[in-house]
């Protein structure tokens, strides 16, 4: 295989291990969601907690279909499987499709997906002032950390502190989740399509990539002695007037 196709490999490669643990984060938290004992009730049919339904029913179907592209693509990257990376450029193609829609649907009606994320947060807070579930703790941290937020009442929220962000005692600037979502899908609608865009163009970088190892498997199968004789050492002319 050439040096364009082994570095095709190694970014393809890396790329695998970053969303395999992805998935493996989603599905491991959405089953954790699904299965504990103080959240299986939510799956019983109930609109009060329908956004959580939604919310875990996403990462446990995400979380599966990430494993399985990085299944594929590890397959088809280590064992020189071309059947395995068509497979998994087509499906990465799919899934940078699905990555831009979705951007633009988000973007479309962000009042509405923050509304929604914010109902999902707020059945998750009560939850856990109720029942104090380890499942439940771990999604709050996620979202106190990645927003930057505290509950429903900002920092001033005793009951829930541990799951917040760590500040120091005088510092108050921690605003509420609820509001933190509104103004995270109201003011930056834009950035949330970016970032979604911007994952569509690593996932079509990666897909090309996979090409790339494709044709270099199919050349070295063509040519298996071609580096070999690439490497052969050549003799000099001088070299042959010394031997006569």
């Amino acid at each position: 295989m050439d040096d364009c196709g082994r570095l095709s490999k190694c970014f393809v490669v890396l790329f695998n291990i970053v969303i395999g643990i992805g998935g493996a984060a989603m599905l491991g938290l959405g089953l954790w969601l699904r299965f504990s004992s103080e959240t299986r009730g939510f799956f019983d049919i109930n609109l009060n907690t329908q956004q959580f339904v939604i919310g875990v029913t996403v990462l446990i179907v995400l979380g599966i279909i990430l494993l399985l592209l990085a299944g594929v693509g590890h397959c088809g990257a280590c064992n020189g499987n071309k059947a395995a990376l068509t497979v998994y450029s087509a499906l990465l193609g799919v899934m940078a499709g699905v990555m831009i829609a979705a951007g633009v649907l988000a973007y479309m009606n962000s009042n509405e997906v923050g509304k929604q994320l914010a109902e999902f947060y707020m059945t998750i807070y009560m939850q856990y002032l109720n029942k104090g579930d380890p499942s439940l703790v771990i999604t709050l941290k996620l979202f106190h950390n990645l927003l930057d937020c505290c509950g429903i009442g900002g920092s001033l929220e005793p009951l829930i502190r541990d799951t917040c962000p760590k500040k120091s005692i005088f510092d108050f600037s921690t605003s509420s989740c609820p509001k933190a979502i509104a103004v995270l899908f109201s003011t930056n609608s834009s950035l949330l399509l970016g970032c979604f865009v911007g994952a569509a163009i690593v996932m079509v970088f990666s897909c090309f990539c996979a090409c790339l190892l494709s044709a270099a498997i199919s050349r070295s199968r063509l040519y298996p002695f071609r580096n070999a004789y690439l490497r052969l050492p050549t003799t000099s002319p001088a070299h042959y007037g010394s031997l006569s």
